[in-house]
C-alpha cells in the first residue's frame, strides 16, 4: 500500500446470513473506491471472531489485498474465510499470566 492511500471504515450492516463491512479506499491520483468484506453471523455465534474485532479483521484483510495487488484489487468484494479468522483469533490471543510465575519473580527481588 502506498503512502498516498488512505483506508476508511464507513460502517457495517447486519444482513441474513453475514454482516457486511464498508470501507473507502482513496488514493491520490484517483477517487475513491467502496470495498465490502464480510463474516459470516455463524463465525460470531460459534464465537470464531468477536463483533468489536471484526472492523480490525476487516481491515487487515483488505490492506493486504491492496498490497498484493498494488492499490488496485479486481474484486471489490471479499469474504473472511475461516482459516483467516483463525490466523487473527490466535495472533491476538492473550496467554494468561501465571500467577505464581509472577509471584516467584518478584520474591527474586
Amino acid at each position: 500500500m502506498s503512502e498516498t492511500t488512505l483506508v476508511q471504515y464507513v460502517g457495517f450492516e447486519s444482513k441474513a446470513l453475514v454482516r457486511e463491512y464498508t470501507f473507502n479506499v482513496r488514493h491520490a491520483a484517483e477517487g475513491p473506491r467502496e470495498f465490502t468484506l464480510t463474516i459470516t453471523n455463524e463465525a460470531f455465534n460459534c464465537h470464531r471472531v468477536r463483533y468489536q474485532d471484526a472492523p480490525d479483521v476487516c481491515s487487515l484483510k483488505l490492506q493486504r489485498e491492496l498490497v498484493a495487488n498494488a492499490n488496485h484489487p479486481p474484486n471489490s468484494h471479499f469474504r473472511l474465510s475461516d482459516a483467516e479468522l483463525e490466523d487473527y483469533r490466535t495472533a491476538h490471543t492473550h496467554k494468561p499470566r501465571n500467577f505464581f510465575a509472577a509471584r516467584k519473580a518478584e520474591q527474586d527481588f
